[in-house]
């Protein structure tokens, strides 16, 4: 399920405060938030994760014709890689699926900073911040 443009607008604005590291989005989709962040960010890495192969294809596609080099999207499961170079990670996964993301990022550690993500939180932990935007349903 795609983001809503109020949502992806929101976690980009979000993204401005978050420093000079690596950007990781779990679930990239089509790439509508993966690609204006490469954009407005040329000088970070700004790496995708996307299982399902039609939206895979098409970010790949774009982010070729556009030239950006500083995004790549990868058809694995991000829960079986190592996420220990984002500094940022942005998704809007299902609850399930974030308890599992709180249990990785509880194992490997690394240097993330923030996590910015749609509609559901890690479940042990509280935000430090939440927008509450007014999306129709």
């Amino acid at each position: 399920m795609p983001s809503t443009k109020n949502a992806r607008k929101a976690m980009i604005e979000l993204s401005e405060k978050t420093g000079p590291g690596t950007i990781y989005e779990l679930g990239s989709g089509w790439g509508n938030i993966l690609i204006p962040l490469a954009k407005q960010y040329p000088e970070r890495q700004i790496i995708g994760y996307e299982l399902s192969i039609l939206p895979w294809l098409t970010t790949r596609l774009l982010i070729k014709v556009m030239g950006l080099n500083n995004v790549h999207v990868y058809r694995k499961n991000f829960l079986n890689e190592n996420l220990t170079a984002a500094s940022v990670i942005m998704c809007y996964l299902v609850p399930e699926v974030m308890s599992k993301v709180e249990k990785k990022l509880n194992v490997e550690g690394g240097k993330i900073q923030y996590l910015i993500s749609n509609n559901f939180a890690l479940p042990s932990y509280d935000p430090i911040a939440t927008i509450e935007l007014n999306d129709p349903v």
